[in-house]
């Protein structure tokens, strides 16, 4: 609950910040207007830590230049078009914007750009009343025309203007109602909520890039759940992420199954969870997140209904991890996050096959040679994944990870697992055998490695005569 008297308190903390003491000293020099804006005020209120200081002023971009040259290491002006000046003042990285009164033509999320002449008309085009606050400096005054603090009071998302002309002229803002609902916990108000829906469809004018950049910073939040529900009953995340909401499979008398869509979100947060006990203090790993909500994305597609009321899902691993690297790829993920998305998606359920039956040593290399760096991700997507309410059957598969974890750190111990390769390389093998580089380099070399994974450390020379008795056998 936001406590009023310490958010004041706090608010004039952040006015006697360095950076905005000198800034603020500067621009009062100069006769001109200076306020603190958006998501510092907020969190400020909140008790929140504040990132990424944004000013807001009635000087112009000129103008503004010319005040932080003297009182800056570096400044650059990228963002001139559209009023913004960028400083690096006291080793900190700021904003300083003028007043603006834009309008959009709802074709592009590009602005035609008009300065404007007030500090409120410049807040009332905001995305959000709880962004929509500044803090004049140095006056130390809130200025707060749309009632951004009586809904941080409420944990109230709303937009300042009627929504369905503010996600109309900015679709993105959708977005970021999902986003800041998770960031802060905060409910979407009915309004806005319905807006989104109606205007669902026209966040086809966002480019992927934009969309994949509120979908990363949605999951680096503590409770990304939360928005993603947001998303999913607005029928938003139909329009970029379709295979999320098409988990809510529909469930007859007859064929009963885990909810695929509550699943999913149960293992999303206990992923979240693990990675904070596994790795405290840790960046969130947004590819690990990414992968916990879609590993299940194929079960719709290989969804088969048996007799005697079984439901089946085979191979919706790997059609899921096709699905996954696909959907990545159109919403212009990199390469790194996409394979490590898809991988996991397509090992995890392997681990079910150990703890029905103990693996040889063979099994948990291969295990461990297939995951690769993402090993110990795949660890946490595996525990992540058990969601059953039979605490036996819980219990038995957390009994079984565990030994399967200690198996993998007696075998790297011993082995080296993490560089599994096999004992002899490309030059030796052409050496041994007689031959020239070639596909038959290649199908030895694959032959040493399984023998590698099968059998272990052999050493050079049973390596070697293992590979003339395997070419004699091949004639």
């Amino acid at each position: 609950m936001l406590n009023m008297a310490d958010g004041l308190a706090r608010l004039g903390a952040l006015a006697e910040n360095p950076v905005v003491r000198t800034l603020a000293t500067a621009f009062s020099d100069a006769g001109l207007d200076l306020a603190v804006v958006g998501g510092p005020v907020r969190d400020a209120l909140l008790g929140r830590e504040t990132h990424d200081l944004d000013f807001t002023t009635n000087a112009s971009p000129d103008q503004i230049l010319a005040i932080v040259k003297p009182i800056s290491t570096a400044q650059w002006d990228i963002g001139r078009a559209f009023g913004t000046i960028g400083a690096r003042v006291q080793g900190e990285q700021v904003e300083i914007t003028t007043y603006r009164a834009d309008s959009y033509d709802g074709v592009t999320r590009k602005p035609t750009v008009e300065f404007g002449d007030s500090i409120e008309g410049d807040l009332v085009r905001r995305d959000f009343t709880v962004n929509a606050m500044a803090l004049q400096v140095p006056s130390v005054k809130l200025v707060d025309p749309t009632g951004g603090v009586e809904d941080l009071l409420a944990g109230i998302l709303r937009t300042p203007a009627d929504p369905q002309v503010s996600f109309g002229d900015d679709p993105l803002r959708m977005l970021r109602a999902a986003r800041f609902s998770a960031q802060l916990g905060f409910r979407v108000d009915d309004d806005t909520f319905d807006a989104v829906t109606q205007l669902r469809k026209t966040i086809e004018i966002v480019s992927p890039e934009r969309i994949q950049s509120e979908l990363v910073r949605l999951m680096q939040s503590d409770d990304p759940v939360r928005g993603i529900r947001v998303l999913v009953e607005t029928d938003l995340i139909d329009e970029f992420l379709p295979e999320v909401s098409a988990l809510r499979l529909e469930v007859d008398e007859h064929h009963h199954h885990k909810d695929v869509y509550e699943h999913s979100l149960t293992v999303l947060r206990q992923t979240i969870e693990l990675e904070h006990s596994r790795h405290p203090g840790a960046a969130p790993d947004v590819p690990l997140r990414i992968a916990a909500l879609l590993h299940d994305i194929g079960k719709p597609r290989t969804r088969k209904l048996e007799d005697g009321g079984v439901v089946t899902f085979h191979h919706h691993d790997i059609v899921g991890a096709r699905m996954a690297r696909k959907r990545l790829q159109a919403l212009r993920f990199d390469t790194e996050t996409t394979d490590a998305v898809a991988t996991l998606i397509e090992l995890h359920l392997r681990f079910f096959g150990y703890a029905e039956g103990t693996w040889t040593d063979a099994a948990v290399r291969r295990y461990v040679r297939d995951a690769g760096d993402r090993l110990e991700r795949l660890h946490i997507l595996t525990r992540a994944d058990v969601t059953t309410r039979n605490k036996r059957k819980a219990g038995r598969l957390a009994s079984a990870y565990d030994d399967i974890e200690s198996r993998i750190a007696a075998l790297r111990e011993q082995e080296e697992l993490d560089s599994i390769r096999p004992e002899l390389d490309g030059n030796r093998i052409q050496k041994v055998l007689g031959i020239k580089p070639g596909r038959e380099v290649g199908e030895a070399y694959r032959f040493l490695l399984e023998l590698r994974l099968d059998e272990g450390v052999l050493g050079a020379d049973a390596a070697e005569q293992r590979l003339r008795d395997w070419w004699a056998a091949r004639g």
